[in-house]
């Protein structure tokens, strides 16, 4: 994967002019309307193609392609609801769910359901309820299983009309007491629970397509446990967020009594091992190492032969282990330049069709399928058809030194004729915050902002996850105090380096972004003239209590059992909250804001939202507030995305673009 030389290429355009969009962006609706062409899927044979296809303004619909001939068949379309997780049941037959794409969290009224239909679409079933009233009227309405019934997100064996599916039972929102296993018959709709270790909550299926791991967690403590004929056997146990010498993560399995897991192996970064179950011994060398990274992907493995492994380094890639596709991966490479071809192959080995999701940082998601035999490479759909990648921002990961000298990681996207020239730029700090927060590849905000004339600085400040656990340990109980200090040294390397104008930066985020967005205008208030903070938490203390109006979805676990050593002890900590909550220093913030809040949000609630609204404007009148009344934690209304972000154009044009007066 060349990132170097893809970003080179992106950039090689004549210089246009900054701080306004280029001539030709495309309009906000181009970047956040919902994907035309997704969840593209072979069947196990390789002869038929599954995807979701939606009309500008319609519902998604699931159709399938016959490959040999090229002709396309709708399945399954509803007029209230989208198609949105799809699987290949056997190469006849599909089970899909459903999902409401227009409305607001706020708004949906119904579960996903569950349903079946063959690649004609002939023999429709329901299979599982949507909440209250069945979406299908059937006679045997009864004898559906529960709205709260998921799919199971491994294909199984693809062998019959049976698949596994997840029975989701809540103690109270936000609270998963355990998951059933359930087999079930996707002709009949007959189906068996599967015997558990106790309350598990995760599961695996081996390459048979059988269940033979379960994930249990008691309070603070992960148990893996391994199936043997009707019986566990606990492989392993380990503290949840503080690891241990057992701590690993089962990524699949291989042939008699090999596991592959994703270990530290007592280090500081994680790699792929194999692991004998028997003996309970760790491999003494890595399969795949990610250097500077920790391991996270998903593995090919075709009669217990592990073939390759796809991978997320800086950006996706796959390594081969098997010649043959090795030399696959090459030849498409050498026919689509300049692009990462993710290839997936089919269950059969002997397939002819793979399918190839290619993608650049300025080209989004394009779906294309090979014939290994007739070498035809033939494009089948793209999800977001409108996008102009000439237009698009040229991205590379960078490590800056925060003034402790921990490396931290960045994501860095220049747009169009940016070269030698101090741009506008937006801090888009990521939400979590103990998650990855970018990739390598096209996002629909990023390029957004970078069409727009803004050079975007996305900080994988400490605390973020997949680059060690140094990492990753270094930004516990630091919300407002190093972590912040990380985005505001972020800052200061893109000013020293030259691709930012130090008198035109602004800083941005959702949830922890949204946090961290007003810390910086307290902290930091010299490098940033304005900010934008959408979903934000405001006030520390009120994530532990919550309020009497309005509920959050944060476990009872994770605030007796993770937040006291990642975000703090609220007793202990109580002065820690208080000078690193927004709501107790709006005072201090007088550049621009922008807030915005839903109104349904279970996460972060309104009331973080309203109350600083209220104390921030009394010092300052430069804030600028939207409430979408029926949206949550984000925005899932394409509407609402779509008003949102011209909101965020014009608000960036006015305090550091095009329209921003200069002194």
């Amino acid at each position: 994967m060349c990132f170097a030389l893809v970003l080179t290429l992106g950039c090689s355009l004549a210089v246009a002019p900054a701080a306004h969009a280029a001539p030709g962006a495309p309009p906000a609706e181009a970047f956040f309307e919902n994907p035309t062409f997704t969840g593209a899927l072979l069947s196990p044979s390789g002869k038929y193609l599954a995807a979701k296809i939606a009309k500008k303004g319609g519902r998604s619909m699931l159709a399938v392609i016959d490959l040999a001939t090229r002709t396309a068949q709708s399945v399954a379309y509803f007029e209230d609801t989208d198609i949105n997780h799809v699987q290949w049941v056997n190469d006849q037959r599909l089970l899909f769910d459903t999902a409401d794409l227009k409305a607001a969290q706020g708004e949906i009224e119904y579960g996903p359901g569950l349903f079946a239909v063959d690649r004609d679409g002939s023999k429709f079933r329901q299979l599982a309820l949507r909440t209250g009233t069945p979406f299908a009227l059937r006679a045997d309405a009864d004898k559906l299983l529960p709205w709260h019934t998921f799919m199971l997100d491994q294909s199984g064996a693809q062998d019959s009309d049976s698949v596994y599916v997840q029975d989701y039972q809540m103690s109270g929102l936000g609270n998963l007491h355990r998951i059933n296993l359930l087999r079930l018959n996707t002709v009949s709709g007959r189906w068996q629970t599967v015997n558990a270790p106790g309350d598990a909550k995760g599961w695996l299926l081996d390459q048979a397509g059988e269940p033979r791991l379960a994930i249990t967690l008691a309070e603070a403590t992960v148990g893996i446990h391994l199936r043997e004929g009707d019986s566990w056997r606990k492989l392993a146990s380990f503290n949840n967020h503080q690891g241990g010498a057992q701590a690993m993560q089962v990524v699949g399995f291989g042939a008699g009594n090999t596991l592959y897991v994703s270990s530290a192996r007592g280090g500081d970064l994680t790699a792929l091992y194999r692991y004998d179950s028997a003996s309970g011994k760790l491999g003494e060398q890595p399969i795949v190492k990610l250097p500077g990274y920790d391991f996270h992907g998903n593995l090919v493995i075709r009669d217990g032969k592990l073939l390759g492994v796809h991978y997320l380094r800086d950006g996706e890639g796959t390594v081969w282990l098997d010649p043959a596709l090795q030399a696959l991966q090459a030849e498409i490479d050498q026919r689509l330049p300049g692009l990462v071809n993710m290839i997936e192959l089919p269950t059969d080995p002997q397939a002819e069709n793979v399918l190839v999701r290619a993608f650049s940082d300025a080209q989004p998601a394009v779906y294309l399928v090979y014939n290994r035999r007739s070498k035809a490479l033939d494009r089948i759909g793209e999800t977001y058809p409108t996008i102009n990648p000439a237009l698009m921002g040229g991205q590379a990961q960078v490590t800056y030194a925060a003034r402790d000298g921990l490396p931290v990681p960045a994501m860095l996207t220049l747009p169009r004729g940016s070269q030698g020239k101090k741009m506008p730029m937006v801090v888009l700090v990521h939400g979590g915050p103990y998650v990855r927060g970018s990739k390598w590849g096209w996002e629909p905000e990023v390029q957004f902002l970078a069409s727009r004339g803004y050079v975007v600085l996305a900080p994988e400040f400490r605390g973020s996850t997949g680059f060690g656990s140094k990492h990753f340990r270094a930004g516990w109980k630091q919300w407002g105090l190093k972590m912040q200090d990380d985005i505001a040294d972020a800052v200061k390397w893109a000013v020293a380096e030259g691709y930012a104008d130090p008198q035109r930066v602004c800083i941005m985020g959702a949830s922890y972004g949204g946090y961290a967005t007003l810390m910086g205008l307290v902290n930091d208030s010299q490098l940033f003239q304005c900010g934008v903070n959408y979903v934000g938490v405001t006030d520390i203390q009120l994530l532990y209590r919550g309020h009497w109006w309005y509920s959050s979805d944060l476990s009872d676990e994770a605030k007796r059992y993770s937040m006291p050593d990642m975000v703090g002890d609220p007793v202990k900590d109580a002065e820690q909250f208080k000078a690193t909550s927004p709501i107790e220093q709006a005072h201090r913030i007088t550049r621009p804001l922008l807030l915005a809040y839903g109104g349904e949000d279970k996460r972060v609630p309104l009331v973080h939202g309203t109350r600083f609204r209220d104390a921030v404007r009394k010092g300052n009148q430069q804030v600028e507030w939207v409430e979408y009344p029926e949206e949550g934690h984000g925005w899932h209304n394409p509407k609402n995305r779509i008003d949102f972000w011209k909101r965020v154009e014009n608000f960036l044009d006015k305090h550091i673009g095009a329209g921003a007066k200069t002194e």
